[in-house]
């Protein structure tokens, strides 16, 4: 379905070879989190989507937890940013701003973390949503305003 999904919206669309289940189990008893239902059914479909100018639209299992990790470990970001416990990160646009969930409390809405201004917003309803605005879009910049 995800696979179909993505090249129907964009025939380019760069598609990695599927996550294992043993996989994912052992990312959500890492981040002590379930993933949302759409995005772990993805990743069983393929581990993570590259999309236009080989952008990450949608990372692997592997950077979907180190991000994650490193966003709610580090105290520098911390100081920095307001608190990113909420979400759960999983894409990006190339030039900073990241892609997320909200978990907490869990929704399947998609937002986006502008790095520069830290504002965080909504930008698509649900995860084929955010697959359909970020792979017909040729620009990085397909969710501003």
């Amino acid at each position: 379905m995800w696979r179909e999904a993505a090249t129907a919206v964009f025939p380019g669309v760069g598609l990695r070879k599927p996550a294992q289940a043993p996989e994912l189990i052992a990312a959500e008893t890492r981040r002590g989190q379930t993933l949302p239902t759409d995005l772990r059914g993805l990743l069983l479909e393929t581990n993570g989507i590259i999309g236009h100018v080989h952008v990450d639209t949608v990372w692997s299992i592997d950077q979907i937890v180190q991000t994650n990790l490193h966003f709610w470990a580090d105290q520098t970001l911390g100081q920095l940013y307001m608190p990113f416990t909420p979400f759960l990160f999983f894409g990006d646009n190339g030039g900073g701003d990241q892609f997320a969930f909200v978990h907490t409390p869990e929704r399947p809405d998609i937002f986006v973390w502008e790095h520069e201004s830290d504002s965080r917003r909504w930008v698509a309803s649900n995860l084929q949503d955010y697959l359909s605005r970020a792979l017909q879009g040729s620009g990085d910049d397909w969710y501003q305003m």
